[in-house]
């Protein structure tokens, strides 16, 4: 006859539990999770927009042997290659000992981030002061983008066929840039707008100067000393902002948070906490079973268009090229669509993280919560599923599965209450070719904000989860 405790402890074992894992984890495992933090931060400082975080990605990805596709006329059992995506996204690859008709194991994930780019004609001067005209990207709460420091990142492209790059305000002793606000003592008219109207997004003008141009008769003395100093420096003129790709983001680096250390602050972590990871997991590949794609997209925060984003079907022309340099240069469209359908993907984005103070957006039994591990989404969408991929059910039995063989902890539910919003991925436009897809990624607080939070534990068990998942599926 069973004993109460062995009844109790099987009783127990019927309940879903989700331990947080700096109780549950030993000493060895915290320190590996520290150390892996500190790499990352140290890339996400350096990588703050999708431009620069491809150029990073393949520099680290030639120092593990990785060369661009074009360079290889076939590809052979344990090559590494790489496919650059107008500069703006990235595919990676290690070839698989089956053969790519067997299906492909794909980590998907984007690495643009919500910001604030410049308008055509962004430069103009008002009472002695000059500024940059931007128009917002992706969804933001306006508010939070004034009184910060920021830098200015990106290109421009110039008539003569020059691509001058910038980056200003990252270093100790650059030049930060601003957006003013309206002091209390005066913002009774404004306290009493909503908050997605005291600051418009025509209000989300950074300031870039203050100084006239000495012995000059131009009408606008001070937008000409900031032209002036944009041509000596940079070889630029007005008509080439057309042709730029400037991002205006957060100056502040990655920050460990409380005492303990436990989290980390920092500008893009949606998506780059688990773009990360997913191009960390590839590195590690050698001779894997099955050939391994890592996706890295752009756009995701407007729509997944352009073609950079991954609607765009340069993405799929990667994988297509897989098959055929496979097999001597042979394609077949039918015995691709079948590969692609035995594929299976983890779409790699973050959701929120239950947040005790905003209590009333979420449903406490179906949230991520902090350290707890990698969280799983069936579905995404808003409100009654529109826009989502819905993993099936099988697939999503195959992915525990597999996270329970390798120790992986990992936990589930939706991005918030029913009603109140929602959200998607790239992971709808990856299953409509037929593979099997589910979210997956690292939950966040202040998400979209400019400085988001997120575990150090979840970040290193996310890595070690799409680990298991491109080695074991």
């Amino acid at each position: 006859m069973a004993s109460k405790k062995d009844k109790k402890n099987s009783v127990k074992s019927l309940f879903a539990e989700f331990p947080n894992m700096y109780k549950e984890s030993s000493k060895d495992a915290i320190a590996d999770c520290m150390d892996y933090a500190e790499d990352y931060k140290a890339f996400l400082n350096i990588s703050k927009t999708e431009r620069e975080f491809v150029k990073n990605t393949i520099e680290a990805a030639s120092e593990k042997g990785f060369v661009d596709i074009n360079s290889k006329d076939k590809l052979s059992y344990g090559d590494k290659v790489y496919a650059s995506i107008k500069g703006k996204g990235l595919c990676l690859a290690v070839i698989g000992k089956e053969p790519v008709a067997n299906g492909i194991n794909i980590l998907g994930a984007h690495i643009d981030s919500p910001r604030l780019d410049l308008k055509p004609n962004p430069i103009y001067e008002d009472k002695e002061t000059c500024y940059f005209k931007t128009h917002y990207y992706g969804g933001i709460k306006k508010y939070q983008w004034t009184t910060i420091p920021l830098a200015i990142h990106g290109c421009v492209f110039t008539k003569d066929g020059k691509q001058v790059d910038l980056c200003v305000g990252e270093n100790e002793d650059d030049p930060i840039f601003y957006i003013t606000d309206l002091l209390p003592h005066l913002g009774n008219e404004q306290m009493r707008k909503n908050a997605n109207e005291f600051i418009s997004g025509e209000d989300l003008n950074v300031v870039i100067g203050g100084m006239p141009l000495a012995d000059d008769d131009s009408k606008e003395l001070y937008k000409a000393n900031i032209l002036k100093y944009l041509n000596d420096n940079y070889g630029l003129v007005e008509k080439d902002f057309v042709s730029a790709e400037i991002e205006i983001v957060p100056q502040m680096k990655a920050r460990d948070v409380g005492f303990d250390r436990a989290f980390i602050a920092a500008y893009g972590h949606d998506d780059k906490v688990c773009a990360y990871p997913a191009i960390t997991a590839l590195f590690e590949q050698e001779k894997p079973k099955k050939t391994c794609v890592c996706l890295l997209t752009d756009k995701e925060e407007i729509g997944s268009y352009a073609n950079s984003g991954a609607q765009s079907v340069l993405y799929e022309n990667f994988m297509m090229e897989l098959l055929a340099k496979t097999e001597n240069g042979a394609f077949d469209l039918l015995k691709y669509r079948k590969a692609i359908a035995n594929s299976n993907m983890l779409s790699a984005d973050v959701s929120n993280a239950y947040d005790p103070k905003y209590s009333s957006v979420s449903d406490a039994n179906n949230s991520a919560y902090m350290s707890k591990g990698i969280k799983l989404e069936k579905y995404v969408g808003s409100r009654g599923k529109s826009g989502t991929n819905e993993a099936t059910g099988d697939f999503v039995a195959e992915i525990t599965r597999i996270f329970a063989e390798n120790s992986i902890p990992w936990q589930t539910g939706e991005l918030g209450k029913v009603d109140a919003g929602g959200g998607g991925t790239i992971s709808a436009y990856m299953a409509k070719h037929g593979m099997n897809v589910i979210d997956c990624g690292v939950p966040v607080w202040s998400m979209h904000a400019p400085y988001e939070v997120i575990s150090k534990m979840d970040l290193y068990y996310t890595f070690l989860a799409y680990k298991s998942f491109i080695e074991n599926i």
